[in-house]
């Protein structure tokens, strides 16, 4: 074979690799997007939409999981889920008589569950529910509008007091999620 044949066929041998490469990459993008879109289910979505790119709203999920690995989470021991399930009756009820202190009390309570879980809860509640959102990613985003409506000023006492109990149903779904026993974390017990 001549030189110009061997240099065709050498070109034609990059020339394949580097579509099998391309290929393989996309391949693998293709499926770190499945197993995130699985994973956090709508909380991929707003993140892409937060981030307005889909690249780095991976990115970001990608190294929430990352994170994730490194903590240390734990199933409640009964005792402690009927505990906080009789503190939360106490919030609910306080609620009447002083929805502010109340709803307050109701994050703070869902904070508290999540440090016992093994949750990052003092590092502010963007952590918080970004460490959540690998496990409970259908109710994170209720845990961050519960935070905005307990945030939210309002132009009189009624919106206020609507705020509030926005606030207290968007902790509550919280609350009951982490409340339940994970499956994967079961065999700890």
């Amino acid at each position: 074979m001549s030189t110009t044949g061997w240099i065709i066929v050498g070109l034609a041998i990059v020339i394949v690799a580097v579509v099998g490469m391309i290929a393989a990459a996309r391949a693998a993008s293709s499926r770190r997007r499945a197993h995130l879109q699985d994973r956090f289910g709508p909380e991929y979505d707003r993140t892409v939409g937060e981030t307005g790119s889909r690249g780095v709203a991976e990115d970001e999920l990608a190294d929430r999981e990352r994170r994730h690995s490194e903590l240390e989470l734990k199933p409640l021991p009964e005792a402690s889920r009927t505990r906080y399930l009789e503190e939360w009756q106490g919030v609910q009820q306080r609620f009447v008589d002083d929805p502010e202190n109340a709803a307050t009390q109701a994050e703070q309570l869902v904070r508290r569950v999540m440090s016992d879980r093994g949750y990052p809860a003092d590092q502010g509640r963007s952590a918080s529910a970004d460490a959540v959102s690998v496990d409970h990613p259908d109710v994170v985003e209720r845990y961050r509008q519960g935070c905005a409506a307990l945030d939210a000023r309002s132009d009189g006492d009624e919106s206020r007091t609507e705020n509030l109990r926005a606030a207290m149903v968007d902790f509550r779904t919280v609350f009951e999620s982490l409340l339940e026993p994970d499956r994967d974390l079961a065999d700890v017990r």
